[in-house]
């Protein structure tokens, strides 16, 4: 593996979910790979999770594990070709990413869409300027428009507490004060569609996704119909993505808020999100904390989805 962006790098779905819980089982027996092996994950936005969770599992393998915030104690980085630097960004990313890549062996990015220009967003300059310019295996840590160890450590949660083969799973649209990237509903569409599940997702009309990553899955406005019989509730909010609202807010509409009463339509189902959540936004107190919520447990497979691909990079140096 060279790159990790999407499902189809991992290859066989089940095989990879296979692997995963092998790691899960022996967190620590593949050490050896990582030997005088450097780790560099690059951030350009904030992180709790995937920080700590992507270093965990770099440490796991055995690899020396480097930390860069840009603006933050780095020099601030210029994206576009033909610019004139006289601003306050001393430094372009075309020659910060082989630098870069002259230190390491393997590289994780997390760069955020920008909501300026959704063309810019989804053609991901800044995860792919790293993959073509570093010379070194380059995998998202969350981009523009995916999020692929999330999706991947939810769906290794759900192959852990499904109840039956072919679990019915849903998408919830949920209300946010902020405008949120489509990065982690896309990626879970992405997975869920290549996962045997029955997968549904809802949302009110405008806040429709990219095609490519909602492929066949089933469009339910109503989200009461769509949560009947759900055996995994996935809450999320994320801005409009279809012109000319792109990146906009549309609807604050607390209905959507995933209570206990929405969770009795479910088939007992368990309450999944990425975390950070807004509380009695997203999802009510009483449904986070309840002993359906596996949201804990599903940040615990952060660690296991990314030394799962880590892993994988490693076998491939």
């Amino acid at each position: 593996m060279k790159t990790y962006t999407n499902v189809k790098d991992l290859g066989n779905i089940e095989e990879a979910i296979k692997e995963a819980l092998e790691v899960k089982k022996n967190k620590f027996g593949y050490k050896h790979l990582g030997e005088n092996k450097t780790l560099l994950m690059v951030f350009f936005n904030s992180s709790l999770r995937t920080r700590l969770s992507t270093q965990k599992a770099g440490i796991n393998l055995g690899m020396n594990t480097m930390v860069l915030d840009i603006n933050q104690g780095a020099w601030k980085l210029e994206t576009e070709r033909g610019v004139v630097m006289d601003g306050d960004k001393s430094e372009h990313l075309l020659e910060a990413i082989p630098v870069m890549g002259n230190y390491c062996d393997i590289i994780g990015v997390r760069a955020f869409a920008q909501f300026e220009n959704k063309e810019d967003d989804y053609q991901e300059k800044i995860l792919n300027q790293f993959i073509q310019y570093s010379g070194k295996p380059v995998f998202s840590m969350e981009a523009a428009t995916g999020h692929p160890l999330q999706a991947f450590a939810d769906l290794i949660t759900i192959e852990e507490y499904k109840k039956t083969d072919h679990p019915k799973v849903v998408m919830t649209w949920a209300p946010h004060p902020k405008a949120l990237p489509q990065a982690v509903p896309n990626s879970f569409a992405d997975f869920m569609n290549e996962a045997n599940v029955d997968f549904v997702i809802t949302h009110p009309e405008g806040y429709e996704l990219d095609p490519k990553f909602v492929r066949g899955a089933r469009i339910e406005y109503d989200q009461d119909k769509a949560l009947e019989g759900a055996d995994f509730v996935y809450a999320k909010n994320w801005a409009a993505y279809q012109d000319p609202n792109y990146g906009k807010i549309l609807s604050k509409d607390m209905s959507w808020t995933v209570t206990k009463e929405k969770m009795a339509l479910t088939n007992n189902a368990y309450f999944m999100h990425c975390l950070p959540v807004r509380r009695n936004m997203i999802v009510s107190d009483d449904v986070i904390e309840s002993p359906q919520s596996i949201v804990i447990q599903e940040a615990a497979n952060r660690e296991i989805s990314a030394q799962t691909v880590i892993k994988r990079m490693l076998e491939n140096l």
